[in-house]
């Protein structure tokens, strides 16, 4: 398994399929938002140095990926937090340790690039609460949404 850190370019047309499958498998509310990245806006924070993207590679084919925005906090303006876009891995390469691998190569790349904190959030639906409690992260806040479209 190789896990890198990769700008987008280089890993846009390899991200594509895997985006689409992690939509299809986690995703609520799919019926009424349909899965339309704004691949602009990635590639401009991309360009200036706040998009972070991480993969994991068997054998040269994506299998997993790990996008922080990386930013100086608004409520804390000396620090600079890393807030977790998307964080997927394909079904069959979880049971090993490929999401370990994915977010210990993202949170050292955090501790050293000056980044105070790493936020990453889970689905509750589909939850991987014990492998970040197992590396020392926090439960520190709880997400409610409702959907006013469909």
């Amino acid at each position: 398994m190789k896990i890198a850190h990769e700008c987008l370019a280089s890993v846009k047309e390899d991200i594509k399929p895997l985006i689409e499958k992690h939509w299809e498998l986690v995703a609520l509310n799919q019926g009424a938002i349909r899965l339309n990245p704004d691949w602009e806006q990635y590639a401009k924070l991309d360009a200036a140095g706040i998009l972070r993207v991480f993969t994991a590679r068997e054998s040269g084919e994506l299998v997993g990926y790990c996008v922080l925005v990386v930013s100086r906090s608004m409520h804390y303006k000396d620090h600079i937090f890393a807030n977790n876009d998307v964080t997927f891995v394909l079904p069959d390469h979880r049971a090993g340790a490929t999401g370990y691998q994915l977010l210990k190569y993202a949170e050292e790349h955090c501790a050293e690039n000056n980044i105070s904190l790493l936020n990453v959030n889970t689905k509750v639906h589909i939850p991987f609460d014990n492998l970040l409690l197992g590396m020392g992260f926090t439960l520190i806040e709880r997400i409610y949404s409702k959907c006013f479209k469909g």
